[in-house]
């Protein structure tokens, strides 16, 4: 018995070591393998960098790029201005692009004066244009929430309590009066966003008078407008693409042609028309309830200078105004009524008529496609850029173009006097005028009309009459020889 029980004890030490021996070498293994996989993923990574391991610099790759590239600087934010919050206001934007541009200005420059806080304007979707793009799909959100802090609070969607409330239908939505001094929003609607907490504007177009407001309130409007409301990263570098493409070739002029169906349905002008297309456009026009006019006489309203010039007509004062026939035509516009057959004469004149479709590939602009106010900007941002901008109608783009322009120093926009124009075309094509009588007038006529320092012209009672803030807002700008004072 005592031997057996020996020859256990000796079995269990023999085994008790061999087990610590299989752990020790298994440790041992794994330590190898897995430094053989370090040093193999290091090596490749030096060779092969990005395009292996995407974001997994090597050490060697990470001082390279230390040594060659400048650090940025960390964005500064403004600091937030604190007061008193005297509830939410709520808009929706209604219009193109531009029109909601200037709207979405006036809305932060109320809040501001409200001492309220403003939530992330909405976009109109159920235009004639049915464009679906929400504010961030257009603007960058961030840097327009950010880049106002010090003015005024804004928050991309209310507080939770809040929200409930409104969902529940527990708001007030109002229009707002249009053209309405800053003191109106002080004594009608300050007192129900007091009471109410929350109040919802559901028309922002022209609800803020042009003049007669305070400047620091017109500054504002500026600071918004040329800083504030930055296109998304996609559509700035898409567009600075389109102005490289354009550079390539030398000047360019950007003509916004606004001879597009809702247009010519909308103003109800219809010179140069065939029978068939006057009948679709009046069709058109009564589809729409809220456009208010049906019944317009377009020979009439063309004398008055209230019609778009068409493409043919257009083709005529570009080269009465000496315009190189050579130059590059960037056609910042939707598809121009009538196609290739109205476009004939301007193509014939001015050959290098391009757009953003024939510059850039299809796949380029498949995001954008259904997207007006999208493409719009894309258009905004090349007009801006252009060496001479010349709009064939007082549009919401023509004026917004025109006020940013003057404020990046002026840069030559012409203005085309409709009203003289087709009384000078009209002499011209009936021989009652040569050509050389006919350039001379129509040059003589924009000599001072080519977008330089102006003070705006303001009709007490006529809002809609008088200049426009964004197409001048002189508030903001500089002449070089002589500053303009504020209003």
């Amino acid at each position: 018995m005592g031997v057996v029980k020996g020859v256990e004890k000796i079995r269990i030490s023999i085994s008790r070591p061999s087990s610590k021996m299989k752990v020790w070498m298994i440790r041992a293994t794994t330590s190898v393998l897995l430094w053989t996989c370090v040093v193999q993923l290091t090596t490749i990574g030096e060779m092969w960098g990005p395009r292996v391991l995407k974001g997994w610099p090597s050490q060697s790759a990470s001082a390279a790029l230390q040594e060659n590239v400048p650090s940025l600087p960390a964005r500064v934010l403004p600091p937030k201005r604190v007061y008193k919050n005297n509830g939410y206001l709520m808009v929706s934007c209604n219009g193109g692009l531009n029109q909601m541009r200037a709207a979405i200005c006036d809305m932060v420059a109320i809040a501001r004066y409200l001492n309220v806080t403003l939530i992330v304007p909405e976009l109109d979707k159920t235009s004639f244009w049915a464009d679906p793009s929400e504010f961030q799909d257009i603007f960058d959100v961030e840097h327009f929430i950010t880049s106002l802090r010090d003015e005024v609070r804004i928050l991309k969607e209310l507080p939770s309590r809040l929200k409930q409330r409104v969902e529940l239908g527990m708001t007030y939505t109002m229009p707002p009066v249009s053209w309405s001094d800053i003191s109106y929003y002080y004594n009608q609607i300050l007192p129900l966003i007091q009471k109410y907490k929350v109040v919802h504007l559901n028309k922002t177009d022209a609800r803020l008078a042009n003049n007669h407001q305070p400047l620091e309130l017109q500054k504002l409007r500026c600071r918004v407008n040329f800083f504030a409301l930055r296109f998304t990263t996609q559509i700035e570098e898409l567009g600075k693409r389109v102005i490289r493409l354009l550079r390539q070739n030398g000047p360019f002029l950007v003509l916004h042609l606004r001879y597009e169906m809702d247009m010519l349905a909308f103003s109800g002008c219809t010179q140069g028309c065939n029978d068939e297309e006057v009948e679709e456009l009046t069709r058109m026009r009564y589809a729409y309830p809220w456009w208010k006019e049906k019944i317009i006489n377009s020979d009439l309203k063309r004398k008055d200078g209230l019609c778009p010039l068409t493409p043919e007509e257009t083709a005529l004062t570009l080269r009465a105004l000496d315009i190189d026939p050579n130059m590059q035509i960037y056609v910042a516009a939707g598809e121009i009524y009538g196609g290739d057959r109205r476009m004939a004469s301007l193509a014939a004149s001015y050959p290098k008529l391009v757009r953003k479709e024939t510059l850039l590939e299809p796949s380029d602009l498949r995001f954008f496609q259904n997207h007006s106010s999208q493409m719009a900007a894309l258009d905004y941002l090349v007009a801006l850029e252009s060496d001479i901008f010349v709009p064939t109608y007082d549009g919401n783009m023509a004026k917004v173009v025109e006020g940013h322009r003057r404020f990046l120093g002026f840069r030559k926009t012409i203005l085309l006097d409709r009203r003289l124009l087709v009384d000078l075309i009209d002499r011209y094509t009936n021989g009652s005028l040569t050509w050389d009588e006919f350039s001379y007038y129509v040059k003589e006529s924009h000599a001072d009309r080519m977008g330089g320092p102006t003070k705006r012209l303001v009709i007490l009672d006529r809002p809609k009459e008088e200049d426009y803030f964004y197409s001048n807002p002189e508030e903001c700008l500089q002449s070089s020889e002589d500053p303009l004072s504020s209003t």
